[in-house]
Parts: C-alpha cells; sequence; structure tokens
C-alpha cells in the first residue's frame, strides 16, 4: 500500500468517525465531538507519521531502518503525549472523549499499520 493509500484510508476513517459522533451528538454530553476529534486527529497524524517514517527506511539498511523504528516510536509518543496535554490543559477539552478517540484510533491505525507490514513491507536487503 502506497504513502497516499495509507493516507487516504487514515483520513476517511477519522472523518467517518468524527461524522459518526457529530450524528450522536444529542445524546453525547457537551463538548464531547470536538474532544473526540482532536483525539482522532492526534492518533491520525501519528499513524501517518509512523507510516511516512516506514516509506522513508525503503531503500535503506537494516540500521536506518531500526533507527527509525526506536527513534520514531520514542519521537511519536512525546509528541501524541504532548497532544495530549495541549487538549487537556490549553484547550481545556474533555478527558474521556479525547481519550476514546485518541486511543480508539490508535489501535485501528496500528492493527492497520502491523497488517501491511506484515503482508510484504520489507526494508532494503531484506529477503
Amino acid at each position: 500500500m502506497s504513502f497516499l493509500s495509507y493516507a487516504t484510508v487514515v483520513t476517511a476513517t477519522v472523518l467517518l468517525s468524527c461524522a459518526l459522533v457529530f450524528l450522536a451528538g444529542g445524546a453525547l454530553p457537551e463538548g464531547s465531538l470536538p474532544a473526540f476529534a482532536f483525539g482522532a486527529a492526534v492518533a491520525g497524524l501519528n499513524a501517518l507519521a509512523s507510516m511516512g517514517l516506514l516509506e522513508w527506511t525503503r531503500g535503506r539498511s537494516h540500521v536506518a531502518f531500526m533507527r527509525a523504528l526506536l527513534g520514531g516510536m520514542v519521537g511519536r509518543l512525546a509528541a501524541m503525549l504532548g497532544g495530549v496535554a495541549f487538549g487537556l490543559l490549553a484547550l481545556d477539552l474533555p478527558r474521556t472523549p479525547l481519550l476514546i478517540g485518541l486511543l480508539g484510533h490508535f489501535v485501528l491505525f496500528l492493527a492497520l499499520e502491523l497488517g501491511i507490514v506484515h503482508r510484504g513491507f520489507k526494508p532494503a536487503g531484506a529477503r
């Protein structure tokens, strides 16, 4: 799957889930949609960064692959923590919808990414 295809799937998933939360808006507490959307957006950006790093390693050595994997993981986790802290402290978003949006999408995108990697992504020099 190309990066553009992956980005399309991630974007469509975030938009569709936010549309579903919008439709259920009357049954949810006030502020749920912005918090959910913010969490989903943070998870979506994390997924795009992850796939971008994976694509960057194509054609590079195993060492570059491992550095991108481990360094990227630390950087993306720090960015997600910063995003959550910004949403909770600066934007004063409700915790529960933000975390549901973030963690729900994170798990979904992680499963998608693992499926893509398992089905055939190989760094340079792999057999």
